[in-house]
């Protein structure tokens, strides 16, 4: 077996900087790719939303450049979300299990899906994906409740 390169090291070292979220906002299929690329100075270390302006600067440091915010055209940083299913609103469609880049929502069609908090990276990629829109993120940082809906 032969040693890792500098490149596949510090491809590794970026990677465990990422938040895992696996979202695809720094315009990779993941947070791998996006370590790669910037481990081969293909991409710049502003592209996380998920990690806000520590993780950009967490990469910078990594690489040895100079820091910067995480670019806010890409979307915001909004740590400790999880998403949160709507029982009563849920149609069993599974188009948010199919949108889940981590695995973290669990059902079966036609019935009531849920998400697993623990496994949710709070990338919101399930949101859109509902027709329903029975998908709220909530903060991860309290117990989830299920919330009264007020609208119409």
């Amino acid at each position: 077996m032969q040693p890792p390169d500098d490149t596949e090291r510090l491809t590794e070292r970026l990677d465990r900087l990422l938040p895992q979220t696996q979202c695809g906002q720094c315009g990779y299929a993941g947070c791998r790719p996006y370590a790669e690329a910037m481990a081969l100075g293909e991409a710049e270390t502003d592209r996380c939303p998920p990690g806000g302006d520590a993780g950009a600067l967490a990469l910078a440091l990594a690489l040895g450049t100079r820091p910067v915010p995480f670019d806010r055209r890409r979307g915001d940083c909004n740590p400790g979300l999880v998403a949160l299913v709507i029982e009563e609103d849920c149609i069993g469609c599974t188009k948010c299990i199919q949108a889940c880049p981590v695995d973290a929502i669990i059902g079966g069609a036609k019935h009531m899906h849920t998400v697993l908090a623990s496994l949710c990276t709070g990338c919101e990629l399930c949101v859109p994906a509902c027709p329903v829109d029975c998908i709220d993120m909530m903060s991860g940082d309290r117990p989830l409740e299920l919330r009264i809906r007020s609208e119409g």
